[in-house]
């Protein structure tokens, strides 16, 4: 087994002194109180992180003019899963469904017309995060729409420390990728959820559900981690 060094795309942060600045910025309670858990320190080996798979489903890709419609949590841990603390939220957006987005995420108007807004649950979802770091495949999404969502909803935006499986797949193939390969221009390995978990002979799961990508996303990076890192490795290694 051999670690896989840091490449310039993961930004070295100081994600523990940058909590206490912000706890003191922010006015609303709940995010004072989110950022007043803090964040573990940098050189924290991954095997001691509690982890957080969060996976969220939107009605487009653009954070400033889409809206979340699902939000999917699993905590879980380099050796455990805690399926029974996961936490899931079908999420009524301000802006309407529109028939593409349901097509990927099979979230109806029916669906959301008793749903709670994402102000209801804030709350509850920020007390989830705390202390946590995230694990997502994708990080633009989540944490691009719950910055933009928190912001509509409560002036203020959110920020925290992410590992992203898709990118920690993209490194490691694109380590891989040799001269000949791009001599010949073979096409890259796809690095989507599915296709990177067939890699490590995860089951195969429906996509587009955001409890069970989140599941998809903590199964991924615990197949990431042992076969291609040490449970030793410093989180600042993986964080984003």
């Amino acid at each position: 087994m051999s670690a896989v060094k840091v490449d310039r795309q993961f930004e070295k942060i100081d994600w523990a002194a940058r909590f206490q600045v912000l706890a003191e910025e922010v006015s609303h309670p709940d995010l004072k109180k989110f950022y007043q858990a803090g964040s573990v320190p940098a050189q924290t080996s991954i095997e001691h992180v509690q982890l957080l798979a969060i996976d969220i489903e939107t009605t487009g890709l653009d954070a400033e003019s889409h809206s979340i419609v699902s939000i999917g949590l699993i905590p879980f841990s380099l050796r455990r899963i805690r399926c029974g603390q996961a936490l899931y939220w079908v999420i009524q957006p301000p802006s309407e469904l529109n028939g593409q987005s349901v097509t990927f995420h099979h979230i109806t108007h029916a669906d959301i017309l008793d749903a709670p807004r994402l102000s209801d649950i804030v709350g509850e979802l920020l007390e989830a995060m705390a202390g946590k770091v995230m694990v997502v495949h994708y990080r633009n999404i989540e944490r691009g729409f719950l910055d933009q969502a928190l912001h509509r909803f409560l002036g203020e935006g959110v920020q925290f420390p992410v590992i992203d499986t898709m990118q920690l797949e993209a490194r490691m193939h694109r380590q891989k990728r040799s001269w000949l390969d791009r001599l010949l221009r073979r096409p890259k390995l796809s690095i989507r959820l599915a296709d990177s978990r067939a890699r490590y002979n995860l089951p195969a799961y429906h996509a587009h559900h955001a409890l069970t990508d989140a599941l998809a996303a903590a199964e991924l990076l615990q197949a990431q981690i042992a076969t291609h890192y040490s449970p030793s490795t410093p989180i600042e290694a993986l964080w984003n």
